[in-house]
Protein backbone atom coordinates (compact mmCIF):
# COMPACT_ATOMS: atom_id res chain seq x y z
CA UNK A 1 0.00 0.00 0.00
CA UNK A 2 1.45 3.50 -0.51
CA UNK A 3 1.56 6.12 1.97
CA UNK A 4 1.17 9.64 2.59
CA UNK A 5 1.33 12.27 5.65
CA UNK A 6 -1.30 13.76 7.22
CA UNK A 7 -0.93 17.97 8.53
CA UNK A 8 -3.74 19.24 10.34
CA UNK A 9 -3.59 23.37 10.57
CA UNK A 10 -5.19 24.66 14.17
CA UNK A 11 -5.31 28.59 13.38
CA UNK A 12 -5.51 29.87 17.10
CA UNK A 13 -3.25 31.76 19.21
CA UNK A 14 -2.87 33.75 22.75
CA UNK A 15 -1.37 36.42 20.51
CA UNK A 16 0.41 36.83 17.52
CA UNK A 17 4.05 37.08 17.25
CA UNK A 18 5.70 40.36 15.31
CA UNK A 19 7.07 38.36 13.05
CA UNK A 20 4.24 35.82 12.31
CA UNK A 21 2.88 35.88 8.93
CA UNK A 22 1.06 32.56 8.97
CA UNK A 23 -3.38 32.34 8.88
CA UNK A 24 -3.65 32.61 12.79
CA UNK A 25 -6.23 34.21 15.11
CA UNK A 26 -6.17 35.46 18.70
CA UNK A 27 -8.84 35.86 21.11
CA UNK A 28 -11.27 33.02 18.88
CA UNK A 29 -12.79 30.82 21.49
CA UNK A 30 -16.38 31.50 20.43
CA UNK A 31 -15.58 30.14 16.89
CA UNK A 32 -13.53 26.89 18.03
CA UNK A 33 -16.54 24.39 17.82
CA UNK A 34 -17.85 25.52 14.52
CA UNK A 35 -14.11 25.44 13.03
CA UNK A 36 -13.48 21.77 14.68
CA UNK A 37 -16.97 20.64 13.90
CA UNK A 38 -15.87 21.80 10.16
CA UNK A 39 -12.12 20.26 10.19
CA UNK A 40 -14.05 16.73 11.14
CA UNK A 41 -16.42 16.92 8.72
CA UNK A 42 -13.63 17.50 6.07
CA UNK A 43 -11.66 14.86 7.44
CA UNK A 44 -14.38 12.62 7.08
CA UNK A 45 -15.30 13.69 3.57
CA UNK A 46 -11.89 12.38 2.26
CA UNK A 47 -11.78 8.98 0.49
CA UNK A 48 -8.20 7.91 0.36
CA UNK A 49 -6.62 4.41 0.97
CA UNK A 50 -3.23 5.02 1.50
CA UNK A 51 -1.40 4.18 4.79
CA UNK A 52 -0.74 7.39 6.84
CA UNK A 53 2.93 7.41 7.95
CA UNK A 54 3.47 10.75 9.60
CA UNK A 55 0.27 13.17 11.45
CA UNK A 56 1.49 16.73 12.16
CA UNK A 57 -0.34 19.07 13.87
CA UNK A 58 0.82 22.54 13.60
CA UNK A 59 -0.58 26.19 13.77
CA UNK A 60 -0.93 28.73 14.86
CA UNK A 61 -0.95 27.08 18.36
CA UNK A 62 -2.41 24.01 18.89
CA UNK A 63 -2.02 23.82 22.55
CA UNK A 64 -3.81 26.59 23.04
CA UNK A 65 -7.03 24.75 22.13
CA UNK A 66 -8.85 22.34 24.77
CA UNK A 67 -7.05 18.66 24.54
CA UNK A 68 -10.61 17.59 23.65
CA UNK A 69 -10.66 19.21 19.88
CA UNK A 70 -7.06 17.41 19.53
CA UNK A 71 -8.74 14.38 20.43
CA UNK A 72 -11.58 14.34 18.60
CA UNK A 73 -9.81 15.71 15.24
CA UNK A 74 -7.25 12.39 15.58
CA UNK A 75 -9.85 10.09 16.44
CA UNK A 76 -11.42 10.80 13.38
CA UNK A 77 -8.23 10.50 11.84
CA UNK A 78 -7.68 7.04 13.23
CA UNK A 79 -11.36 5.97 12.21
CA UNK A 80 -11.00 7.18 8.43
CA UNK A 81 -7.16 6.32 7.94
CA UNK A 82 -5.11 3.10 8.25
CA UNK A 83 -2.09 4.57 10.52
CA UNK A 84 1.57 2.85 10.10
CA UNK A 85 2.11 1.26 13.67
CA UNK A 86 5.70 3.41 13.61
CA UNK A 87 3.60 6.38 12.77
CA UNK A 88 5.40 9.39 14.00
CA UNK A 89 2.55 12.02 15.54
CA UNK A 90 3.65 15.34 16.35
CA UNK A 91 1.86 18.68 17.88
CA UNK A 92 3.38 21.67 18.16
CA UNK A 93 3.24 23.60 21.50
CA UNK A 94 3.82 27.05 22.45
CA UNK A 95 4.99 27.62 26.34
CA UNK A 96 2.35 29.78 28.02
CA UNK A 97 -0.19 27.97 26.38
CA UNK A 98 0.15 24.85 29.25
CA UNK A 99 0.97 25.41 33.11
CA UNK A 100 1.14 23.03 36.05
CA UNK A 101 -2.86 22.74 36.25
CA UNK A 102 -3.05 21.57 32.87
CA UNK A 103 -0.07 19.45 32.88
CA UNK A 104 -3.06 16.43 32.31
CA UNK A 105 -2.99 17.49 28.99
CA UNK A 106 0.39 16.17 27.89
CA UNK A 107 -0.40 12.90 29.37
CA UNK A 108 -4.00 13.26 27.28
CA UNK A 109 -1.68 13.46 24.05
CA UNK A 110 0.69 10.49 24.91
CA UNK A 111 -2.38 8.64 25.29
CA UNK A 112 -3.70 9.64 21.69
CA UNK A 113 -1.09 8.27 20.36
CA UNK A 114 1.14 11.93 20.04
CA UNK A 115 4.69 10.75 20.50
CA UNK A 116 6.74 14.12 19.48
CA UNK A 117 6.33 17.27 20.87
CA UNK A 118 7.63 20.35 19.50
CA UNK A 119 7.92 23.50 21.79
CA UNK A 120 8.51 26.74 20.14
CA UNK A 121 11.12 29.05 22.10
CA UNK A 122 13.23 31.01 19.68
CA UNK A 123 15.34 32.44 22.46
CA UNK A 124 16.31 31.85 26.03
CA UNK A 125 16.85 35.64 26.46
CA UNK A 126 13.56 36.94 28.07
CA UNK A 127 14.09 40.74 26.40
CA UNK A 128 14.04 39.41 23.25
CA UNK A 129 11.14 37.33 23.59
CA UNK A 130 9.44 40.04 24.83
CA UNK A 131 10.73 41.91 21.80
CA UNK A 132 9.39 39.66 19.69
CA UNK A 133 5.70 39.33 20.57
CA UNK A 134 6.01 35.72 22.41
CA UNK A 135 3.87 35.53 25.24
CA UNK A 136 6.40 33.37 27.68
CA UNK A 137 9.58 33.38 29.72
CA UNK A 138 12.44 31.36 29.62
CA UNK A 139 11.55 30.61 32.67
CA UNK A 140 7.94 29.54 31.73
CA UNK A 141 9.26 27.29 28.31
CA UNK A 142 11.38 25.41 31.35
CA UNK A 143 8.06 24.61 33.03
CA UNK A 144 6.59 23.51 29.93
CA UNK A 145 9.47 21.36 28.69
CA UNK A 146 9.80 19.64 31.99
CA UNK A 147 6.01 19.12 32.22
CA UNK A 148 6.60 17.54 28.50
CA UNK A 149 9.52 15.32 29.93
CA UNK A 150 7.26 13.94 32.68
CA UNK A 151 4.84 12.92 30.62
CA UNK A 152 7.03 10.27 29.02
CA UNK A 153 8.07 11.95 25.44
CA UNK A 154 11.33 11.56 24.26
CA UNK A 155 11.17 12.68 21.24
CA UNK A 156 11.12 16.72 21.82
CA UNK A 157 12.20 19.40 19.43
CA UNK A 158 12.98 23.09 20.57
CA UNK A 159 13.14 25.97 18.25
CA UNK A 160 15.08 28.56 17.96
CA UNK A 161 15.82 31.56 16.19
CA UNK A 162 18.97 33.52 15.06
CA UNK A 163 19.59 37.00 13.30
CA UNK A 164 17.10 38.54 16.01
CA UNK A 165 16.98 42.79 15.91
CA UNK A 166 19.12 43.15 19.02
CA UNK A 167 20.39 39.84 19.24
CA UNK A 168 24.32 39.11 19.78
CA UNK A 169 26.63 35.91 18.90
CA UNK A 170 26.87 35.78 22.62
CA UNK A 171 23.29 35.32 22.95
CA UNK A 172 22.68 32.89 20.38
CA UNK A 173 25.56 30.94 21.72
CA UNK A 174 23.94 31.09 25.19
CA UNK A 175 20.36 29.71 23.87
CA UNK A 176 22.22 26.96 22.39
CA UNK A 177 23.80 25.93 25.46
CA UNK A 178 21.18 25.64 27.91
CA UNK A 179 18.91 24.09 25.34
CA UNK A 180 21.97 21.54 24.57
CA UNK A 181 22.04 21.05 28.49
CA UNK A 182 18.57 19.89 28.13
CA UNK A 183 19.17 17.10 26.15
CA UNK A 184 16.17 17.60 23.53
CA UNK A 185 16.40 14.93 20.72
CA UNK A 186 16.43 17.44 17.98
CA UNK A 187 17.06 21.14 17.75
CA UNK A 188 15.63 23.53 15.07
CA UNK A 189 17.24 26.33 14.11
CA UNK A 190 15.85 29.20 11.63
CA UNK A 191 17.03 32.61 10.41
CA UNK A 192 14.11 35.19 11.51
CA UNK A 193 12.33 36.17 8.10
CA UNK A 194 10.98 39.74 7.70
CA UNK A 195 7.65 38.99 6.39
CA UNK A 196 5.31 41.71 4.47
CA UNK A 197 2.73 42.91 6.54
CA UNK A 198 4.04 41.80 10.01
CA UNK A 199 4.94 43.76 13.07
CA UNK A 200 8.16 43.09 12.83
CA UNK A 201 8.52 44.67 8.94
CA UNK A 202 6.91 47.41 10.51
CA UNK A 203 9.56 48.41 12.97
CA UNK A 204 12.41 47.14 11.04
CA UNK A 205 11.22 49.92 8.07
CA UNK A 206 10.67 53.08 10.32
CA UNK A 207 13.52 52.48 11.96
CA UNK A 208 12.47 51.30 15.15
CA UNK A 209 14.63 48.23 15.43
CA UNK A 210 17.84 47.36 13.28
CA UNK A 211 18.10 44.16 11.01
CA UNK A 212 20.85 41.68 11.73
CA UNK A 213 23.55 42.24 9.13
CA UNK A 214 24.13 39.66 6.84
CA UNK A 215 27.84 39.01 7.56
CA UNK A 216 25.94 38.33 11.34
CA UNK A 217 23.70 35.85 10.25
CA UNK A 218 26.29 34.00 8.47
CA UNK A 219 28.41 34.02 11.50
CA UNK A 220 25.78 33.16 13.89
CA UNK A 221 24.55 30.03 11.21
CA UNK A 222 27.93 28.46 11.71
CA UNK A 223 28.53 28.93 15.21
CA UNK A 224 25.08 27.06 15.54
CA UNK A 225 26.24 24.36 12.98
CA UNK A 226 29.99 23.74 15.26
CA UNK A 227 28.29 23.60 18.69
CA UNK A 228 25.29 21.55 17.46
CA UNK A 229 27.87 19.56 16.08
CA UNK A 230 29.92 18.75 18.78
CA UNK A 231 27.42 18.12 21.00
CA UNK A 232 26.01 15.26 18.87
CA UNK A 233 23.57 16.91 17.16
CA UNK A 234 23.47 15.34 13.56
CA UNK A 235 22.57 18.22 10.91
CA UNK A 236 20.54 16.40 8.58
CA UNK A 237 18.57 19.82 7.05
CA UNK A 238 19.33 23.30 6.21
CA UNK A 239 18.18 24.18 9.63
CA UNK A 240 17.60 21.21 11.60
CA UNK A 241 19.61 19.35 14.00
CA UNK A 242 18.66 15.69 15.62
CA UNK A 243 20.32 13.29 17.94
CA UNK A 244 21.08 9.66 15.64
CA UNK A 245 17.28 7.91 15.15
CA UNK A 246 15.00 11.24 15.89
CA UNK A 247 15.24 13.43 12.65
CA UNK A 248 11.79 14.85 11.63
CA UNK A 249 9.70 11.97 9.33
CA UNK A 250 7.53 14.58 8.27
CA UNK A 251 9.44 17.31 7.46
CA UNK A 252 11.86 14.73 5.36
CA UNK A 253 9.05 13.19 3.43
CA UNK A 254 8.22 16.80 2.39
CA UNK A 255 12.34 17.32 1.77
CA UNK A 256 11.75 13.66 -0.11
CA UNK A 257 8.46 15.11 -2.55
CA UNK A 258 6.47 12.31 -0.64
CA UNK A 259 2.70 13.00 -0.41
CA UNK A 260 0.57 14.71 2.25
CA UNK A 261 -2.86 15.78 2.81
CA UNK A 262 -3.84 19.17 4.70
CA UNK A 263 -7.01 19.66 6.82
CA UNK A 264 -7.93 23.15 8.42
CA UNK A 265 -8.02 26.53 7.14
CA UNK A 266 -5.34 27.36 4.62
CA UNK A 267 -3.46 23.96 5.02
CA UNK A 268 -1.70 22.58 1.90
CA UNK A 269 -1.31 19.77 0.44
CA UNK A 270 0.46 17.90 -2.14
CA UNK A 271 -1.28 15.10 -3.75
CA UNK A 272 -1.21 13.43 -6.92
CA UNK A 273 1.34 15.14 -8.47
CA UNK A 274 -0.48 18.62 -7.70
CA UNK A 275 -0.15 21.26 -5.27
CA UNK A 276 -3.64 22.64 -3.89
CA UNK A 277 -4.76 24.09 -0.75
CA UNK A 278 -7.61 25.46 1.48
CA UNK A 279 -8.86 29.19 1.32
CA UNK A 280 -7.46 31.18 4.51
CA UNK A 281 -10.82 33.09 5.15
CA UNK A 282 -12.14 31.72 8.46
CA UNK A 283 -16.04 32.38 8.06
CA UNK A 284 -15.81 30.50 4.39
CA UNK A 285 -14.46 27.94 5.10
CA UNK A 286 -16.57 27.13 7.92
CA UNK A 287 -19.57 28.02 5.87
CA UNK A 288 -18.57 26.15 2.75
CA UNK A 289 -18.38 22.72 4.62
CA UNK A 290 -21.22 22.95 6.74
CA UNK A 291 -23.13 23.61 3.14
CA UNK A 292 -21.31 20.26 1.93
CA UNK A 293 -19.62 22.84 -0.16
CA UNK A 294 -16.17 21.28 -0.13
CA UNK A 295 -15.14 21.94 -3.49
CA UNK A 296 -15.41 25.85 -2.87
CA UNK A 297 -12.97 25.56 0.04
CA UNK A 298 -9.98 24.64 -3.05
CA UNK A 299 -7.64 26.60 -4.11
CA UNK A 300 -5.28 24.79 -6.90
CA UNK A 301 -1.82 25.67 -7.47
CA UNK A 302 0.10 23.82 -9.33
CA UNK A 303 -0.51 20.43 -11.41
CA UNK A 304 3.00 19.34 -12.21
CA UNK A 305 4.67 18.33 -15.61
CA UNK A 306 7.74 15.43 -15.54
CA UNK A 307 10.18 18.60 -15.63
CA UNK A 308 8.71 20.82 -12.90
CA UNK A 309 8.55 18.18 -10.54
CA UNK A 310 12.12 16.93 -10.89
CA UNK A 311 12.93 20.72 -10.48
CA UNK A 312 10.95 20.66 -7.80
CA UNK A 313 12.77 17.62 -6.40
CA UNK A 314 15.75 19.02 -6.92
CA UNK A 315 15.29 22.51 -5.33
CA UNK A 316 13.81 20.55 -2.19
CA UNK A 317 16.21 17.63 -2.15
CA UNK A 318 18.74 19.98 -1.71
CA UNK A 319 18.03 21.15 1.64
CA UNK A 320 18.91 17.84 3.25
CA UNK A 321 22.53 17.88 3.85
CA UNK A 322 23.25 14.84 2.18
CA UNK A 323 21.45 16.41 -0.62
CA UNK A 324 20.00 14.28 -3.65
CA UNK A 325 20.71 10.64 -4.22
CA UNK A 326 21.27 9.79 -7.90
CA UNK A 327 20.46 6.46 -7.86
CA UNK A 328 16.66 7.76 -6.12
CA UNK A 329 16.34 10.23 -8.69
CA UNK A 330 17.26 7.33 -11.52
CA UNK A 331 14.61 5.18 -9.50
CA UNK A 332 11.79 8.19 -9.74
CA UNK A 333 12.21 9.99 -12.88
CA UNK A 334 13.71 7.04 -15.09
CA UNK A 335 16.19 9.33 -16.13
CA UNK A 336 20.00 9.97 -14.55
CA UNK A 337 20.06 13.99 -13.02
CA UNK A 338 23.83 14.44 -14.02
CA UNK A 339 22.35 13.99 -17.81
CA UNK A 340 19.31 15.76 -17.29
CA UNK A 341 20.27 18.44 -15.26
CA UNK A 342 23.64 18.50 -16.66
CA UNK A 343 24.05 22.84 -17.62
CA UNK A 344 22.29 23.69 -14.41
CA UNK A 345 24.73 20.89 -12.39
CA UNK A 346 27.90 21.99 -14.40
CA UNK A 347 27.48 26.05 -13.69
CA UNK A 348 27.43 24.86 -9.86
CA UNK A 349 29.95 22.59 -9.64
CA UNK A 350 32.07 25.20 -11.30
CA UNK A 351 31.07 28.05 -9.19
CA UNK A 352 31.86 25.73 -6.16
CA UNK A 353 28.06 25.67 -4.78
CA UNK A 354 27.79 22.44 -5.05
CA UNK A 355 29.39 18.78 -5.23
CA UNK A 356 29.07 15.51 -6.98
CA UNK A 357 30.33 11.61 -5.10
CA UNK A 358 29.33 8.56 -6.35
CA UNK A 359 25.75 8.98 -5.65
CA UNK A 360 25.36 12.46 -3.98
CA UNK A 361 24.51 15.97 -5.14
CA UNK A 362 24.68 18.09 -2.44
CA UNK A 363 25.60 22.20 -1.05
CA UNK A 364 29.16 22.71 -0.65
CA UNK A 365 30.25 25.17 2.62
CA UNK A 366 29.52 27.56 0.01
CA UNK A 367 26.19 26.17 -1.37
CA UNK A 368 24.91 26.41 2.18
CA UNK A 369 25.43 30.79 2.72
CA UNK A 370 24.15 30.98 -0.67
CA UNK A 371 21.47 27.92 -1.22
CA UNK A 372 18.61 30.33 -2.48
CA UNK A 373 21.24 30.72 -5.76
CA UNK A 374 21.39 27.52 -5.93
CA UNK A 375 17.69 26.60 -5.59
CA UNK A 376 17.08 29.34 -7.75
CA UNK A 377 18.56 27.38 -11.06
CA UNK A 378 15.86 24.67 -10.50
CA UNK A 379 12.71 27.11 -10.41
Amino acid sequence: MERFGIYIHIPFCKKKCKYCDFISFSCAEKIWERYFNSLIKEIRNCNISKKVTTIYIGGGTPSVVDEKYISLVLKEIYNKFEISNDAEITIEVNPGTIDDREKKKFFKYKNLGINRISIGLQSTKNEILELIGRIHTYEKFLDTYNLVKDAGFKNINVDLMLAIPTQTEFDLLDSLNKIINLEPSHISVYSLIVEEKTEMERLLSNKILEEVSENTERRMYWETKRVLEKNGYIQYEISNFAKKGFESKHNLDCWNQEEYLGFGLAAHSYFENKRFSNINNLESYIQNIENNEFEKNVVEHEFQTRESKAKEYMMIGLRKINGISISEFERKFRINPLFYFRFEISKLVDESLIEVDLDNIKLTKKGLDLANIVFEEFI
